[in-house]
This record gives C-alpha cells, sequence and structure tokens, in this order.
C-alpha cells in the first residue's frame, strides 16, 4: 500500500523562529515499522518554510496514497491545522483514507469523530504496532474493530473505541525510519546536524498536570547499548552532531542510565546530547555526573515549574525547591548547562508572588530559563482543580504553553504578560548570565548559550508583538470545563500495561559492529 505522513506546520513561535528544524520523531517511529511490513511510505515534512497548506496536500496526493497518516508532537495546538489539511484532502480526494495520531486526539477522539467526518481512524496510544495491524485489516478487508487502540465511526456514524491498545513491552522490536528524511536538513543548538531520539517512554512520577504521564501509560526504556550504537551510527553513517532526547524522564533508572552512558562513551563518537530530566535525579547521580558529561551530555532542561513549595505540593510535583538548586549547581559543577521552566498560573498569582518567584529564580542561577504558562489537558487531574476557571484564549493554536489561556482575577492578562516578559530578560541579563554567553571557557557551551540568547531574543519580541498587535483574548470567557468538556482523568492512562519480558544480563565486552542495515539503513 502507498501511505503518506504528514507533519503539519506549527503554528507555535518556537517553531516559526529559528532557523533549526527538528525530524518528527513520531512520524518516523510508525514510518518503520510500516516500511517492514511492505508497504512503500514517504514523509512530508511541512515544517520547512513553512509549507503552505495548498502544497502540502499537492505534495500529499502526487502519487494518490491509499492512505495519509497526520500527526504532530505539539498536538493540541497543531490539532486546528491538521484538521484543515485533512478536510482539503478529502475535498480533493474523498477516496483517501486519513489516519490522525497523537496525544490530543487519544483523548478527544470522541469530540473529533463527532464534529468533523475528515478523519477516517484515529490512533490511540503508541502508534508503531497498532498503525500497522490497522493499514493490514482495511488491506485485508477485514473488520476495524478487530484492531486494539483505534477509534472510528461505525455504521450508525456514531463515534466508537475499540479496547485499548497494549503498551509496547520491548522498545527495540521497532524501528525509527530514519531513511524517510535526509537527515542534512535537520539542525538545533545553531546549525549542528541533529535528530530527535526516545531512550524511555513514558514518567513514574504523578506530577497532577503531565499530559505526557498518562499517554505512555509506564515507563519503560530501551535496551542502553542498542540505543548508544544506533547514536554511533547516526553520528557515522550521516554526520549527526546533536541527539534531542524527546524523554519525559530518561534517568528513571540509575542502572539503565549508567549502562546507557557507559556504552556511549565506549562508542568514542563526539555527539552531543540535550533533553529534559528531574532535578531529584541529577541529585542522585551526583557520583556519575563526570559520565554524564564524558558521554557528551551538555544541557539538561529541569522542569520546575514553580519555586513555590505549596504550589509545587498542589500540582503534584513530588522534588523540592533544595534539589531544584542543588541539581543546578551540580551540572555546572560538572560542565553541564541548565536551563530551569518556571510556569505561572497555576494559582491566582499576584505581584508579591511573581516577585518571590522572581528571587527565588536568581538564588537558583539557572543558565538558562524557559517562562511558561499553564496549559490545562482535560485527561490530567489539574484540569479538574481548573476546571471552573475562565478561559481567555479561544483559538487552540496558542494553547501552546506560551500564551497565557487562564482567567486570573489579581492581575489583567497584560500585567501578567508583561510580568513574565521582564522576569526573563532580568534572569537571562543578570550579570552571572551576561559572563558565562561572553567568557565561559568551554567554547562549546559558550556557542550554545550565545545560540539560545540570540533565539530567546528572537521570541521574546516576536511574543511581545503578537500580544500587543495579534493574539486575541476574550472577556468573558467559557469555563474551562466549558470550553474542552468535563474532565477525564479517569481515562488518563491511554494502553494497558504490557510488563517487559525479562532480558539477559549485558555483557561485558562492548561490541563495536556496525547495527543491523536492515534495521538502520538510511
Amino acid at each position: 500500500m502507498k501511505i503518506v505522513l504528514i507533519n503539519p506546520p506549527h503554528t507555535a513561535i518556537g517553531s516559526r523562529v529559528p532557523d533549526d528544524h527538528l525530524p518528527p520523531l513520531g512520524l518516523l517511529a510508525v514510518g518503520g515499522p510500516l516500511i517492514d511490513a511492505g508497504h512503500t511510505v514517504r514523509l512530508v515534512d511541512a515544517e520547512f518554510g513553512p509549507m503552505p497548506l495548498d502544497a502540502v496536500v499537492a505534495q500529499a496526493l502526487a502519487d494518490l496514497p491509499d492512505f495519509v497518516l497526520i500527526g504532530h508532537s505539539g498536538s493540541t495546538s497543531a490539532h486546528p491545522t491538521a484538521l484543515r489539511i485533512a478536510g482539503m484532502i478529502k475535498q480533493r480526494e474523498p477516496a483517501t483514507t486519513i489516519i490522525y495520531g497523537g496525544v490530543f486526539p487519544t483523548y478527544h477522539w470522541r469530540d473529533i469523530l463527532t464534529e468533523t467526518d475528515v478523519f477516517d481512524f484515529i490512533v490511540r496510544g503508541e502508534g508503531e504496532a497498532t498503525v500497522v495491524a490497522l493499514v493490514e485489516a482495511l488491506e485485508m478487508h477485514q473488520p476495524p474493530a478487530s484492531v486494539a487502540g483505534i477509534a472510528f465511526r461505525d455504521d450508525l456514524r456514531r463515534p466508537f473505541a475499540t479496547q485499548a491498545a497494549m503498551t509496547i513491552a520491548d522498545l527495540d522490536a521497532y524501528r525509527v525510519g530514519w531513511e524517510l528524511i535526509d537527515v542534512s536538513r535537520y539542525s538545533y543548538w545553531g546549525g549542528k546536524r541533529a535528530v530527535v531520539m526516545q531512550f524511555s517512554r513514558g514518567c513514574p512520577h504523578l506530577c497532577n498536570y503531565c499530559g505526557q504521564r498518562g499517554f505512555w501509560t509506564r515507563w519503560r526504556h530501551r535496551d542502553p547499548i542498542k540505543f548508544a550504537r544506533e547514536i554511533a551510527w547516526l553520528h557515522r553513517a550521516h554526520g549527526v552532531e546533536l541527539i534531542n532526547l524527546a524523554d519525559e524522564n530518561p534517568t528513571v533508572s540509575k542502572k539503565a542510565w549508567r549502562a546507557f552512558l557507559d556504552a556511549l562513551i565506549a562508542e568514542a563518537v563526539p555527539v552531543l546530547i540535550v533533553g529534559s530530566t528531574r532535578a531529584d535525579d541529577i541529585v542522585r547521580d551526583a557520583d556519575i555526573l563526570h559520565l554524564y558529561r564524558k558521554a557528551g551530555v551538555i544541557r539538561w532542561l529541569l522542569g520546575m515549574e514553580n519555586t513555590d513549595e505549596q504550589t509545587l505540593a498542589l500540582i503534584r510535583k513530588g522534588g523540592s525547591t533544595s534539589s531544584d538548586r542543588e541539581a543546578i549547581r551540580l551540572l555546572r559543577q560538572h560542565g553541564i548547562l541548565s536551563m530551569a521552566t518556571w510556569v505561572a498560573g497555576f494559582e491566582d498569582e499576584g505581584f508579591r508572588d511573581l516577585w518571590r518567584g522572581f528571587r527565588q529564580l536568581l538564588a537558583y542561577d539557572p543558565d538558562q530559563i524557559q517562562a511558561l504558562y499553564v496549559t490545562p489537558h482535560r485527561w490530567t487531574p489539574f484540569f479538574r482543580i481548573a476546571r471552573d476557571r475562565k478561559v481567555i484564549q479561544k483559538d487552540a493554536r496558542l494553547w501552546d504553553y506560551k500564551h497565557q489561556v487562564l482567567h486570573m482575577t489579581r492581575l489583567k492578562p497584560w500585567m501578567l504578560f508583561f510580568a513574565v516578559k521582564l522576569i526573563e530578560l532580568a534572569v537571562q541579563s543578570r550579570p552571572k548570565a551576561l559572563a558565562r554567553i561572553l567568557f565561559h571557557p568551554d567554547p562549546e557551551q559558550r556557542h550554545s548559550m550565545r545560540w539560545y540568547t540570540k533565539m530567546g531574543r528572537r521570541v521574546w519580541f516576536r511574543e511581545v508583538w503578537g500580544f500587543l498587535a495579534r493574539d486575541i483574548r476574550v472577556t468573558d470567557g467559557p469555563t474551562l470545563a466549558e470550553f474542552w468538556g468535563a474532565p477525564q482523568d479517569g481515562e488518563e492512562e491511554a494502553m494497558v500495561f504490557q510488563r517487559p519480558a525479562r532480558k539477559p544480563p549485558a555483557p561485558a565486552v562492548l561490541s563495536q559492529e556496525v547495527p543491523d542495515r536492515k534495521r538502520l539503513a538510511g
């Protein structure tokens, strides 16, 4: 069968401002198994340009595919664009079967299938096994209801979901379809050839605002040695210089993470690694942080979310301000950059609360900061807490964490916006930060901090312009529950957990052989 994967152009400022683009890992992850199942697969990556939607549709339909698969990592804010693309495809080629996947459609399948008929099937949860099974069922004219993990309209045109799919127990059982992209087109970190990868999926922690934890259902990791070999192969075969880890929390298991670090060090490839983890894990790993840096880890984003202990308790973060500070200190001690995320709007803050948060951020002394706004997802427990708060931003394309979407009684939108922008400016422009940008002894880190500062400056001005001249907010909007629907935290886990089989212990001597080219052909 002929199958086209579409990565819609994203409207988020972070996608449009940088000159760098990263490949769509989710689509490549389902593309590899489809190729191995004997299908002809190609990717239309509309992020470049970005491509006009007419061009996206024309390119997708150029060879009259049997199936079109649409998905995006920023699935909530990308949904309106995905919807438009699907509608345009159906208008031109009504017989084309359109399959939709991602976090947002996994949970909003009832609404999507009720409100529009442009999507024929929705994949709920992990897609590698489900998409292959669905395409095979349709190709063999078997009833789609036999496929677990999908939703569609039944014979009476009512939304219907099959039983939940099992999580993938062995993450190495399905390969990423790297041959679908020209790796040389993708870059990050200021022009370095880069790809996105996952060592693990899921997170064992219970933060009640996280929209990813339940989607993956349980934390699992890839074989550390195989993962290191794949990174080494990408460097040697395709010149990849940087790996952006898409994991929620790759360092959950110190044993597995240590095995990966040792394996990557043994491969001896000059690859840099950036990603996200928890401050608690950094503090726990104080004795092996030198291995982090030796393996190529150059920056960790620490999801601190807030600097107030009461707010951290409200969102069940499970961390503490003391461990956050210590993690930043340890990272700096070992030559690893820290990026602190700080989220406004979990509670009804006032200027005094923001001032206290600003002082705490200064005390943390992170190398970089990413200021965000609380963006509730209907399938998370936090949504139930915030369900009666008013929505001020009804454009779903702006539910991207970089726009205020919920009303606050103590601060008008312009007050919160400019307070947050001033906090960003002050933290990034403090003398310590400027000295590191200008005089850091490590040229690699100096380059990365200058690149991030350059991008941050562009984004900062674009956000200010957008707030003043483009973004439309409502003054008496619906409640959160009225806007998105009733809470569905009872359905937070998207799949049924399948426990991985026990594996024999890894050999003491690491093999340097090239990975199986059938699995990693490029």
